[in-house]
């Protein structure tokens, strides 16, 4: 397993390198200023935000006021997001009658896009931090939440009718029975929230107000037509993408490593 897990991971580097070549000489090919070459991306990345004293990591004052501005923001919203999205949607999923009264609903306002909400963040929260991380909020509670529900409500029936044979309380059943039954879609809620809280916070940062985050940093590079700039925002969203989601597969499968055995078994 580590072999072919070595295996993977060497492949997926080089599929990676080849489309960085493919991508630099393209664009040099071209020549399009609209479409900065990799290595240029990446030199000004490193001057923007990765060329500090090692006092501070290497992190300039450009990285520090802005990329951690933006990740605690992230965290936040995400955050809060998360814990109300599992603690609604256990009430929602344990109860048959409330999720019934409650589906249509939900899925009514799961399907109205975020930013059409802006407008009614900004008149009840105004510009600033409590804006944005409320709308953080808004945005992924709705995965976290129908996911939650929909594992609470897909336990087995002889787990909670073994719970009662041995006269466990309504909070043993709770923790020994539904939530490690419901831990497999909570957490698919959480992978898609955790990538929908990154979106949506540059979303958030884009909009007037904003003084600082990554978001604006791309709003100000693209009003001084500074590509290589903005393209290094771009680039510079996509890798703390990938990393986040790579960490949370990583705190995942330790969670839920008595998941993954259970299907090996069975398969």
């Amino acid at each position: 397993m580590r072999g072919r897990g070595m295996r993977t991971a060497a492949f997926r580097a080089l599929v990676l390198l080849g489309l960085v070549l493919v991508w630099e000489v393209g664009t040099r090919l071209a020549g399009n200023p609209f479409f900065p070459p990799p290595s240029t991306i990446v030199a000004r990345m490193h001057a923007m935000w990765f060329s500090g004293p090692p006092a501070t990591l290497f992190l300039t004052d450009a990285a520090v006021g802005n990329i951690l501005p933006s990740l605690g923001r992230m965290a936040l919203g995400f955050a809060g997001g998360a814990l109300g999205g599992v603690v609604l949607g256990l009430a929602v999923g344990l109860s048959a009658r409330v999720y019934d009264y409650l589906d249509g609903v939900l899925q009514f306002l799961r399907a109205i896009p975020p930013p059409a909400l802006v407008t009614v963040f900004l008149v009840v929260f105004g510009f600033g931090l409590r804006m944005q991380v409320a709308f953080i909020m808004f945005s992924i509670v709705w995965p976290v939440l129908l996911n939650t529900a929909d594992g609470a409500r897909s336990v087995e029936p002889l787990h909670l009718e073994t719970g009662q044979v041995f006269r466990l309380s309504r909070a043993e059943r709770l923790f020994r029975v539904i939530l490690p039954s419901a831990l497999p879609k909570m957490f698919a809620g959480l992978r898609l929230a955790l990538s929908l809280s990154l979106i949506v916070m540059v979303f958030s940062e884009l909009l007037p107000g904003t003084t600082n985050g990554i978001g604006f940093q791309l709003t100000d590079a693209y009003s001084t037509f500074d590509l290589p700039a903005m393209w290094a925002g771009i680039v510079l969203l996509g890798v703390l993408g990938y990393l986040l989601n790579e960490v949370f597969l990583i705190v995942e499968r330790r969670v839920l490593s008595w998941h993954h055995a259970a299907r090996e078994l069975v398969g």
